[in-house]
C-alpha cells in the first residue's frame, strides 16, 4: 500500500478528509448534501455566483434538496460553497458533476469538464482523489482526464486517483434517492477504485465496483439507451394502434399482466431531462468513431423525436372534430416540465409542442405549478396562465403534456371543452369521457 493511498485512508475512515462538488446542480447539490450529512467538510464550486449564493445563505434550487438540510450544514460548517477554484488543492477528493451538453451536431461538448479540470490540475497533488460524474462516452476519463492530470509529473494510481462514477439522479423520485440508489465505482487503477468506492460508502448504502472506469462510463449509457430505446419502441407501437383503431393503453395493461418477460414503457409526447434524451448520443457519437452505426440508438431518436409533431397532428385531427382548425385557436397545455411533479424545463417535449403550435397560429397559453414561464426556441418568453375554469372553457383544446399529480383531472375535463391526453392522466375521469382524447 503506498503511502498516499493510505493517509487517504485513515482521513476517509475517519471523517477528516475535505471534500470539493464541483457543480451545484441536480447531481452536485444532493451529493454535497449526503456527504456533509455524513461528516465531512464539503466545498461546493460552481462558476454560477447565483447557485453560491443559495448554498451560503441556506437556500436550495433543487427542488429534491430541502433548504432546511442545507442550512443546517452551512450554519454547522459542513458546507461552504465559492464560485472559484482557488485552494482545491487543499481538498482530499474532488468530485466533477458539470453539464455535458449536445452540440447542435450531436456531438458531446465536454468543454465544462475541460474547464473544470484546467483549474484543478493546476493545484493537483500528491494524495488527492479526483472523481468524475458527468455522464460522457467512454474514454473520457482514460483519454481527456487523465493525461491532463498526470502533466505536471504525478502519475494515477501513485502518487493521486482517478475514477468515474456516474449520476443516478431521478429527480422527484423519493424512494431512490442519492444515498439508497446504488453506486457505480470505476477506477483508473485498482487502488484508484477502491478509494473511490471507499468515498462513496460513508454516504451512500450500497456501491458497485467495476473494472475500469470505460466500463462504468458505458453503464451509465445502457442505463439510459434502454430506456430511450424502449419509449421509442412504445412510441412506435401507439402509432401502430393507432393505424389499427386501438387503445394503446389498454394493449399495454394486457401485456403488463404477463409476469415474466415483460416490462411496463409508456408513449408520450417525447422525451426530456438532461439524460435520455441525450446520454444515447454520446455512445453513438463513440461508435461512430470507429466505423460502427448504432442503429437502435438512431431510430429509438428519431421516433422520440418526432413524438412533439405527432402530438400537434392529433390536436389538428380533435380541432377538425369541431371545424376548427389549429390557426385561431386556443389552445391550453398543461404541464411544461418533461416529467411529473417537478420543474425542470430541460430538454422538455412541452416546449416543442408549444413552438410547433404557435408556429402553425394557435394562440397557445399553458400551466404547470413549477414554472413561471417557459422560454421557446427563439427566445420568446411565455408566462404561466393561472389555472382557472374560465381559462379552461374558452379554450377550444385543453392538451395534458405533464400529468402533475397536483391536478384534478375531473374537474379539467368537466370545464374543458375537449381535452388531449398524451399521458393517460385521465383514466380515472368519471364523467365527460366523450371530450377526451388519447394519444
Amino acid at each position: 500500500m503506498s503511502e498516499h493511498l493510505d493517509r487517504l485512508e485513515r482521513r476517509i475512515a475517519s471523517r477528516e478528509a475535505r471534500i470539493g462538488i464541483v457543480g451545484l446542480g441536480y447531481v452536485g447539490l444532493p451529493l454535497a448534501v449526503e456527504f456533509g450529512n455524513a461528516g465531512f467538510r464539503v466545498l461546493g464550486i460552481d462558476v454560477d455566483p447565483a447557485k453560491v449564493a443559495n448554498v451560503r445563505a441556506g437556500r436550495s434550487h433543487v427542488e429534491d434538496v430541502p433548504a432546511s438540510a442545507v442550512r443546517r450544514l452551512v450554519r454547522g460548517r459542513k458546507l461552504a460553497a465559492q464560485d472559484h477554484y482557488r485552494g482545491c488543492g487543499k481538498l482530499d477528493a474532488i468530485v466533477i458533476a458539470v453539464p455535458t451538453p449536445l452540440r447542435k451536431t450531436k456531438d458531446p461538448d465536454v468543454s465544462y469538464i475541460v474547464a473544470a479540470l484546467e483549474e484543478i490540475a493546476r493545484e493537483i497533488r500528491p494524495g488527492q482523489l479526483v472523481i468524475l460524474e458527468s455522464t460522457t462516452y467512454p474514454g473520457t476519463t482514460e483519454e481527456v482526464l487523465r493525461p491532463k492530470l498526470e502533466s505536471r509529473g504525478l502519475r494515477a494510481g501513485k502518487d493521486f486517483f482517478l475514477a468515474f462514477s456516474p449520476e443516478r439522479v431521478d429527480p422527484g423520485n423519493a424512494v431512490y434517492t442519492t444515498r439508497t440508489t446504488p453506486k457505480i465505482v470505476g477506477g483508473s487503477t485498482p487502488a484508484c477504485a477502491r478509494i473511490a468506492a471507499l468515498l462513496y460508502r460513508q454516504a451512500i448504502e450500497k456501491v458497485h465496483t467495476v473494472s475500469s472506469t470505460e466500463a462504468a462510463e458505458m453503464i451509465k449509457l445502457l442505463e439510459n439507451t434502454f430506456r430511450a430505446v424502449n419509449i421509442g419502441l412504445v412510441n412506435e407501437i401507439a402509432l401502430m394502434c393507432e393505424v389499427l383503431g386501438l387503445d394503446v393503453w389498454e394493449v399495454i395493461d394486457g401485456a403488463a399482466t404477463k409476469p415474466f418477460g415483460f416490462m411496463r414503457f409508456y408513449p408520450g409526447p417525447g422525451i426530456g431531462g438532461h439524460c435520455i434524451p441525450l446520454d444515447p448520443h454520446y455512445l453513438s457519437w463513440k461508435l461512430k468513431t470507429l466505423n460502427y452505426y448504432a442503429k437502435f440508438i438512431e431510430l429509438a431518436a428519431e421516433i422520440n423525436g418526432n413524438m412533439p409533431a405527432v402530438v400537434v397532428r392529433r390536436a389538428a385531427q380533435a380541432l377538425n372534430e369541431r371545424k376548427k382548425s389549429v390557426a385561431g385557436s386556443r389552445i391550453f397545455v398543461l404541464g411544461a416540465a418533461y416529467k411529473r411533479d417537478i420543474g425542470d424545463l430541460r430538454e422538455s417535449p412541452a416546449l416543442d409542442v408549444m413552438r410547433l403550435l404557435h408556429e402553425r397560429g394557435a394562440k397557445v397559453s399553458f400551466h404547470d405549478p413549477y414554472a413561471k414561464q417557459v422560454r421557446l426556441d427563439g427566445g420568446s418568453v411565455k408566462k404561466v396562465t393561472p389555472l382557472r375554469a374560465e381559462a379552461l372553457r374558452r379554450s377550444d383544446l385543453v392538451i395534458v403534456v405533464t400529468d402533475h399529480s397536483a391536478y384534478d383531472y375531473d374537474w379539467v375535463v368537466r370545464n374543458a371543452r375537449m381535452v388531449l391526453d398524451t399521458r393517460n392522466a385521465t383514466k380515472k375521469v368519471r364523467s365527460g369521457r366523450g371530450k377526451i382524447r388519447r394519444l
